[in-house]
């Protein structure tokens, strides 16, 4: 039996879980997820529990039951907390600032990096531009947007520039030594 699988959902009082076939619909306060669960896991909502089990006892099922659980677990925690991450800028003249939903980002080159911002997800922008907080309901979806505007530039170790998650250590190397 798979550990995470087995623990039912409890269902907070603002959130409103649905089950039609396969569609497992979540709604509350910060907004709406739906998702297509596998044939192989039956999802029941029962006494305000969402209780996810396996369907057959294969291998694919067995490994299937507790991603399955997380997932709907962390659409529930979304709808009605929400997620966020945040990301620093450092380095001279780095900085971004959004323009409707892009977010324009000079990291360096020579030119500005335009993303475009998905639907669901909100980022703020401080007033020097340095910092940014992108949140959202679905955490996949925010994970993403940090990953991809990260990768733009990602911190180097010699001098630090570029952008990274708050907190995040960055290993500093030493440059190269003159004879």
């Amino acid at each position: 039996m798979s550990r995470i699988g087995i623990k039912p959902i409890a269902i907070p009082s603002k959130v409103e879980v649905k089950v039609a076939g396969s569609i497992v619909t979540v709604k509350g306060a910060k907004g709406e997820s739906s998702w297509n669960v596998p044939s192989l896991i039956a999802v029941k909502v029962e006494d305000d529990q969402v209780i996810v089990e396996r369907n057959n006892e294969t291998k694919e099922a067995r490994s299937l039951h507790g991603t399955i659980r997380s997932v709907i677990n962390n659409m529930v925690i979304g709808v009605e907390k929400g997620y966020s991450k945040e990301l620093e800028i450092s380095g001279v003249g780095y900085k971004a600032q959004m323009q409707g939903t892009t977010c324009v980002l000079a990291l360096g080159f020579s030119h500005d990096i335009k993303y475009e911002i998905p639907d669901g997800i909100t980022v703020d922008v401080d007033k020097a531009g340095l910092a940014l907080k992108i949140s959202g309901h679905d955490k996949a979806l925010v994970g993403q947007v940090a990953a991809r505007i990260r990768l733009f530039s990602p911190a180097e170790p010699y001098k630090g520039k570029g952008v990274k998650y708050k907190g995040e250590k960055i290993r500093r190397k030493e440059g190269k030594a003159v004879a």
